[in-house]
């Protein structure tokens, strides 16, 4: 493993979604480094080392002397990293010793992942562990396989999301979930909009669906299933659920190669969107469609996630 770091005056670039956010009364708007990992054949499923070192060891000590030579400038970094299990990236706590998810969401909080106390209590009532498949550590900060060429994403991913498309997640609010998954944002979303608000979760793999509402029924968001203000649907994401749109809140789970049009007809005016873009170098998008309908879109971080694709496509593995 091969980790460059420029200069803090120069620009630097980006590959793998690994990235420090700058202190907002730094000159510097972005400090990125580089992490080329050596793949050994997929079934030794694990990285080379590094001389002596482990991987996840020898980027642990690059990132503390990073965080110690930069500060004040980056006085709290973010180690965002991306949602996918084949191109494996390392966070800013393991969460090999986490065996409890309110451990798990008090280490988001300590890394500055989770900044709001909503977002904290709701994944605090929503147990990972009930959305992960077996087998699985359920608090690790990573994207696990959930089956069918998908994942589901790093506890850092789903808590970024949460937070920033929280002022759009209030009581009595539509949010639409695509990708869906093994069910888990869906379920945040739920109890984050209540009973008066509408949740919906596309995702196009049939088994994913029945199971991600097994999950649910397991979940504090049971009662909202139940009664109807959450629901789960087989379909193509890409093309959204123009049934209860428009939506004040889209989170898209996979990286698509644009922003679907059908999606932004979708959001609400006032709305947000958060969108994973691109294919090889990927950033995470966010979308706000204005009162008038006009829309902007800036980039919040650089990701790793699975392809946005067709559900034929994705069970190739393309």
């Amino acid at each position: 493993m091969n980790v460059f770091v420029q200069s803090p005056k120069a620009k630097a670039s980006l590959a793998y979604g690994c990235r420090y956010r700058a202190h907002p009364s730094s000159p510097l708007k972005r400090l990125t480094f580089t992490t080329l990992l050596l793949l050994l054949p997929q079934s030794q499923n694990r990285c080379y080392s590094y001389r002596s070192l482990s991987p996840s060891l020898f980027l642990s000590r690059a990132t503390i002397t990073l965080h110690r030579s930069l500060s004040p400038h980056f006085p709290n970094p973010n180690f965002l990293t991306g949602n996918s299990c084949f191109f494996p990236m390392e966070q800013f706590w393991s969460g090999r010793g986490i065996n409890k998810n309110k451990a798990m969401v008090e280490n988001l909080q300590t890394y500055g992942v989770v900044r709001s106390k909503k977002v904290a209590e709701v994944m605090e009532k929503v147990d990972r562990a009930l959305f992960v498949p077996d087998g699985n550590a359920p608090y690790y900060d990573s994207p696990m396989p959930i089956g069918y060429n998908a994942t589901i994403s790093a506890p850092h991913m789903h808590a970024t999301c949460l937070q920033l498309l929280e002022e759009n997640l209030q009581p009595g609010m539509h949010a639409l979930d695509v990708g869906s998954g093994t069910g888990y944002l869906t379920a945040c979303f739920a109890l984050m909009v209540g009973p008066q608000g509408c949740v919906v979760g596309v995702e196009h793999i049939p088994e994913l669906v029945s199971s991600s509402i097994q999950n649910i029924q397991k979940s504090a968001a049971a009662p909202l299933l139940k009664e109807g203000s959450l629901a789960v649907h087989v379909g193509d994401g890409r093309q959204g659920w123009p049934e209860h749109a428009p939506y004040d809140a889209i989170h898209v789970g996979a990286a698509a190669p644009e922003i679907p049009q059908a999606l932004i007809d979708q959001l609400k005016p006032g709305g947000r969107m958060v969108i994973p873009v691109g294919s090889i170098f990927q950033d995470l998008k966010v979308v706000e469609k204005s009162l008038d309908g006009s829309v902007s879109v800036r980039t919040e971080t650089s990701v790793r996630y699975v392809p946005l694709t067709s559900r034929d496509a994705q069970l190739r593995n393309a």
